[in-house]
């Protein structure tokens, strides 16, 4: 067996034939060499696993894994993990793009700064006809930061593997819904391992601009769950507890209001 990449890429892959190829090729165009991509298919139903398996056939570094049945993104990363060898994990998706530089950039600041156990970057938000905003995490988040929103964007983490390890890793109890990452950041934050962001936006995650039209009540209902439980691990109760029901409400947002609100937080210059 090759020797231990420093870094191992862990991407979880659903009916994304059409952006895959694009997610995998910016991670092994990184200027950061010293890595390899686990990527687990998590039972497509469409070109998803034969594309991997043509990108793995092309370059060494793919190892490509494929669940029998879809099993959700917790149960799919950590998958990943267990094969995963180095001692850096970094996050990937696979319908996003990561710019050259990420990885070499998060790699430098952890090696400098072994006092946080994880580093994400900021973010351009793209879709079919290009960039057309972008979010601004804060450098350094604390506790309080959980309260609007998760202070990182969860494919653009590159985390310490013995960190994530200490806290179990990713929960795929299903009460958690679409929240396993603002759930594992609370976790690790309340475990005394915090994480940083780079300013730069250094990852470009798609989003369609007109993706609230996706939204969908449950979803705000498991949200809240999980805030309740995190903010309460992280002291932030009771004081939290109208941003607990901060998603319920926004669920209730008409959705050409929520569209408008998205806009003026978000929008930017199509070139961000």
């Amino acid at each position: 067996m090759n020797p231990a990449p420093r870094v191992s890429v862990i991407m979880g892959a659903y009916n994304c034939e059409g952006t895959v190829a694009a997610a995998v090729e910016s991670m092994l165009a990184q200027d950061f060499e010293d890595l390899e991509l686990v990527v687990c298919d998590d039972g497509s139903s469409d070109g998803t696993f034969a594309a991997l398996e043509r990108l793995a056939r092309a370059d060494p570094r793919v190892v490509v894994l494929r669940n029998g049945r879809n099993s959700g993104l917790s149960a799919t990363l950590d998958r990943c993990r267990s094969a995963a060898r180095g001692g850096y994990l970094a996050r990937m998706d696979g319908d996003d793009v990561s710019r050259p530089d990420r990885l070499g950039k998060q790699i430098a600041f952890l090696d400098a700064h072994p006092e946080y156990a994880f580093c994400g970057c900021s973010i351009a938000l793209f879709d079919g006809s290009g960039i057309w905003g972008g979010i601004d995490y804060p450098e350094r988040p604390a506790a309080r930061d959980f309260l609007l929103r998760s202070p990182y964007a969860h494919p653009t983490v590159v985390f310490r593997a013995a960190s994530l390890a200490a806290v179990g890793g990713y929960d795929a109890d299903p009460a958690i819904g679409r929240s396993e990452d603002y759930d594992l950041f609370m976790r690790l934050h309340a475990a005394g391992l915090p994480g940083a962001n780079l300013p730069e936006r250094l990852f470009e995650y798609r989003e369609e601009i007109d993706s609230y039209r996706k939204r969908k009540f449950r979803f705000a209902l498991t949200e809240a769950r999980v805030r309740w439980r995190g903010f309460r691990r992280l002291g932030l109760m009771p004081a939290g507890l109208l941003y607990v029901i901060k998603p319920i409400a926004v669920g209730l947002f008409p959705k050409s209001l929520y569209k408008n609100i998205r806009k003026a937080i978000f929008g930017g210059r199509r070139d961000a």
